[in-house]
């Protein structure tokens, strides 16, 4: 029996608590110094939003991959699949550079893994291999 590979991500990042805060001082220097229009300053402002919901709600979302399961949770979401049930794992590579995982299982059924639940997909490859569950790379794919 060989250890379970385990990701686990935070919604609350060092990141984020600092670069929200930074686009706020820049907007308002925008209002004070070029008297900026409050209503452009309000679209940009509201970008923002998403971010402090997760700094402030920090939603947790992980996966797990044991000798027999894969396992994965985002927020309320989860979902267990016997490592049996799959056939196959494809990585596909977007236009913006992240890559998004789909465990296809031996009915052809797709299931997407949350991005935010998806670890570094070179580390979960090799962890998927270990585990002699195929793999697929797809570069730049428009089509699902």
């Amino acid at each position: 029996m060989t250890a379970p590979y385990t990701f686990k991500r935070q919604g609350r990042s060092r990141a984020t608590m600092m670069l929200v805060p930074a686009i706020w001082l820049v907007l308002l220097s925008a209002r004070i110094w070029l008297n900026a229009d409050l209503l452009i300053l309000g679209l940009i402002a509201a970008f923002t939003l998403p971010a402090v919901w997760d700094v402030i709600k920090n939603p947790s979302a992980g996966l797990t991959l044991t000798d027999s399961d894969l396992c994965w949770h985002s927020g309320s979401r989860n979902a267990q699949i016997t490592l049996a049930e799959i056939d196959k794992t494809r990585f596909d590579t977007r236009l913006d550079f992240s890559v998004r995982a789909t465990v296809i299982l031996k009915n052809r059924r797709k299931i997407r893994i949350p991005f935010e639940a998806t670890p570094p997909h070179q580390d979960f490859e090799h962890a998927l291999n270990a585990k002699d569950i195929k793999t697929e790379r797809h570069h730049f794919s428009l089509r699902q």
